[in-house]
């Protein structure tokens, strides 16, 4: 057995993992990183980005099937279904190596590619390796979640982690889940000329904005999808090729393929954390608002520590724990910050409060202003008219941003630095935005805040009248 002695150990080369390691070891301690699968985790290999590839690859036969509106002949948009996997696989491939072990052992991180399990407080066993360090970052992530539903262990079924090799096009594909994931895999797919049926059991896309994601689900209907809300599921049968879902109420779905979409399970089932003195939760690990875990010398971050499921919230926790590990400095993770969106067509994007969370937290100090797409005069050269923008102000500060439409994940960028930011509405309608583009939308939603203030106020129209009688 192997003994190694290091400042930080990092369990898990996922997000979190990886930019808590390449920001430790170029600030000068000694990191130990494990990983007994993929480096990159499940977002490089399973989520994020081969999900947008495949999601491109829709856009692009959607595109061929719809381009007489800008003058130019539809073409069928004839997908090859395995050449897009090959798409898919080339997407992940060219950005691996920024996540490989040769780049991170490049840059002075010690990696044993095993999986880590605690042997006592500070003791992580890795293969035929103990590890003792000064500080551990638990960054295991999650995995699809696949709930226990009867005849399930008899039917041939994917989840995120098996979908990007399937070669053989669905002709019906079934998924059971109306979140983020299963609305993304809905849509490219049914642009990719497979029949859809999403099999939600409350309210699709649910933890959303309701009148938003309204827009959202209309469009994937008009493009065919089939949405089926309301309906828990209680029995799976059939075999490939020829799969039935039943649901609670009666309702029957017959496909060829079937999709598990239905949420994620922290990965902690390796761990032994009781040997650690870690506390678990139901879905994840309990922190404080550092991060620590009940072990003052474990911290737990991104998926794992059971909070909001992101890529991008797994960097930011990086970040807080790296001031706490390196310099001893206090260091508290909030969310009231993060961001999220969701990539179908239209997108769907949020930060901060949703309008019902506003109302209830403000009350009568709220105020929610609104902009359409349709009043964007580059969304209608584009013909991505379809959306809108709301903020919610309050005392002149945004508490929370909701969009649906055109490049909402790139629009609500603006409103994550603001909220981070504590900036006002004044300093968003400063901003001078380039015309014609889609990003004016955001300046126009702050210049919706203040045009009653300005052009409906009486006091400001006897300011004006009287100054324009006394000017020389």
């Amino acid at each position: 057995m192997k003994r190694i002695k290091t400042d930080v150990l990092i369990i898990g080369a996922g997000s979190g993992g990886l930019s808590v390691a390449a920001g430790a070891v170029q600030m000068g301690a000694d990191v130990t990183l494990l990983e007994g699968h993929k480096m990159g985790g499940d977002c490089l290999n399973y989520g994020c980005v081969p999900s947008k590839a495949l999601i491109a690859t829709g856009k692009a036969a959607h595109g061929q099937t719809h381009a007489a509106q800008f003058g130019v002949a539809d073409a069928p948009g004839e997908v090859d279904y395995a050449a897009a996997k090959d798409h898919v696989a080339d997407v992940i491939a060219q950005i691996a190596p920024v996540d490989s072990v040769e780049r991170f052992e490049g840059l002075g991180v010690r990696v044993i590619e095993e999986y880590g399990r605690f042997i006592s407080e500070t003791e992580v066993q890795a293969g035929d390796t103990v590890i003792t360090a000064r500080r551990i970052v638990i960054a295991t992530g999650s995995s699809p979640f696949v709930p226990p539903i009867n005849g399930l262990d008899q039917v041939p079924y994917e989840t995120n982690e098996t979908l990007f090799e399937l070669r053989e096009k669905p002709a019906h594909l079934l998924i059971v889940g109306g979140g983020p994931i299963g609305m993304e895999m809905a849509q490219a797919h049914v642009r990719m000329g497979c029949k859809v049926t999403v099999i939600e059991g409350a309210t699709a896309l649910g933890k959303d904005d309701p009148e938003l994601t309204e827009i959202v689900l209309q469009s994937l209907r008009d493009e065919g999808v089939v949405i089926e809300e309301g309906a828990k599921v209680s029995e799976v049968r059939g075999k490939a090729g020829a799969i039935e879902v039943l649901a609670e109420d009666g309702r029957r779905f017959k496909g060829s393929h079937l999709l598990m979409a239905v949420g994620r399970k922290a990965n902690t089932e390796k761990l032994d954390l009781e040997r650690a003195g870690i506390e678990p939760l139901r879905n994840g690990i309990k922190v404080d608002d550092g991060l620590r875990t009940t072990n003052r010398k474990v911290y737990a971050i991104g998926d794992v520590a059971g909070g909001l499921q992101f890529t991008h919230l797994a960097g930011y926790h990086a970040g807080v724990i790296i001031r706490s590990m390196l310099f001893g400095l206090p260091s508290k993770a909030k969310t009231s910050h993060i961001p999220w969106a969701t990539y179908t067509d239209p997108e769907l994007a949020q930060v901060g409060l949703s309008e019902a969370q506003a109302k209830e937290q403000h009350g009568d100090k709220l105020e929610v202003v609104r902009f359409h797409y349709n009043h964007n005069d580059r969304a209608i050269a584009e013909r991505k008219t379809k959306g809108l923008i709301k903020v919610m102000v309050v005392k002149g500060r945004p508490v929370g941003a909701s969009i649906v439409g055109y490049q909402a994940g790139e629009l609500i960028n603006l409103w994550a630095l603001a909220l981070a930011n504590n900036m006002k509405m004044s300093q968003i309608a400063a901003m001078v935005a380039p015309y014609p583009t889609i990003g004016e939308i955001n300046k126009r939603a702050a210049g919706a805040y203040f045009s009653p203030r300005l052009f409906e106020s009486p006091m400001v129209k006897r300011v004006v009248g009287l100054v324009q009688r006394f000017l020389p």
